[in-house]
């Protein structure tokens, strides 16, 4: 059987959703770019790419990937739109080297793209009035679990069962903050960003991360819900609204190409929608297993910060060490380009691994309506 391996993993800067630089750059001229980049890769001969996955959600409909193959000149290479709401990014990956390790394929471009700046806003009839804009539901309504309002659903209820307070979610955001601020400063992300033109000039460093944030300016933030008693999720300990793209070249080892990293292995798990935040603490150890692994193995990992109450429950329950968490940042700093986030975060996390010298990685995430989502990579030492 063919190993998948990593060939080149990268990604734009992430944008502010609305006032940020790539509030006037669609999902489309996104993805055009950072497909365009994975396919001047060393060594890849764009003739030889079997498929274009990009995960996508909330664009409306059709195949952006299919749209950035064309516009990028890959004319006969199909395209295929991949949704698992948040993970959808991740998902595309896993459904490359699913693929190349069945022997179908050789080599795919993946990732994920998102705009909700430009986003279109979709009508739909809901018993017998039109709503507009509407947006899709992840999951039936529940009142324990709205399907529309992420912050009870995913930060206040994984709060709750985890047994987390306030102060521990603003800590974590705090420190995410300043991870990603020294990531920067380091250039850490250098070998993995890929600047692009934009109305608004050169965009080449990710704007979300705020250096000024503090615990005492955390703690003043009202919380998103003041009437329900104790809630302490506010809009600093949430992650953001994002624009961005993420692309990795995925080959078969048998092409002989340069590899970044190994896909070693990968699952997904579904679970109540009222314990969405809670599904890494599942689907982990169900991803680590499936390559003979536990989570003492890992060096490092990434768990998405759709909340704070994601990666902080995540490690007061598996017991994780929390200097291997997110160290370049995550959802409340970098900020949630939702559906390419799980890519942005393997691209991260690969290139982190490369950093060190090797190691094994884990890029895992909850997903709207009860779903979560864990990658495992190996760097191998040079």
């Amino acid at each position: 059987m063919p190993e998948a391996v990593l060939v080149s993993a990268l990604r734009t800067p992430v944008g502010t959703a609305v006032k940020g630089t790539l509030r006037d750059t669609t999902a489309f001229d996104l993805a055009h770019h950072i497909v365009a980049a994975a396919a001047a890769t060393d060594g890849l001969d764009p003739d030889a790419v079997d498929d274009v996955i990009l995960g996508e959600g909330l664009y409306g409909g059709g195949v952006v990937a299919r749209h950035a193959a064309l516009t990028v000149g890959l004319t006969a290479v199909p395209g295929l739109a991949h949704n698992r709401h948040c993970a959808a990014g991740l998902a595309a990956v896993q459904s490359a080297a699913g693929s190349i390790r069945a022997g179908m394929d050789e080599l795919v471009i993946a990732g994920g793209v998102n705009s909700a700046s430009t986003s279109p806003k979709q009508r739909f009839r809901v018993d017998g009035e039109w709503v507009e804009p509407w947006s899709p539901p992840t999951h039936p309504d529940r009142p324990d679990a709205p399907n529309l309002d992420m912050s009870i659903t995913v930060g206040w209820n994984t709060a709750v069962r985890a047994g987390l307070s306030r102060a521990d979610m603003d800590a974590w955001a705090l420190r995410s903050h300043q991870n990603a601020i020294r990531a920067i400063d380091e250039g850490r992300f250098d070998a993995e960003l890929v600047p692009i033109d934009t109305p608004h000039g050169l965009f080449s460093i990710d704007e979300h991360p705020r250096r000024t944030t503090s615990l005492e300016k955390l703690a003043s933030l009202k919380p998103l819900h003041p009437e329900i008693d104790g809630f302490s999720i506010t809009a600093g300990n949430a992650g953001g609204a994002n624009d961005g793209a993420a692309a990795l070249v995925v080959a078969s080892d048998r092409l002989g190409l340069p590899a970044l990293a190994v896909v070693r292995s990968w699952a997904s798990v579904g679970a109540d929608p009222a314990e969405t935040g809670l599904t890494p603490v599942k689907v982990i150890p169900k991803a680590l297993a499936r390559a003979g692994l536990s989570t003492s193995d890992v060096d490092l990992f990434e768990i998405n910060e759709a909340f704070a109450a994601v990666p902080v429950a995540a490690v007061k329950l598996l017991g994780l060490d929390p200097d291997r968490v997110n160290v370049n940042g995550s959802g409340c700093s970098l900020g949630h380009p939702v559906a390419a986030t799980g890519a942005r975060m393997l691209v991260t996390l690969v290139h982190e691994l490369c950093r060190r010298g090797g190691g094994i990685g884990v890029a895992a995430m909850c997903a709207g309506g009860g779903m979560g989502s864990a990658t495992v990579v190996e760097v191998l030492a040079p």
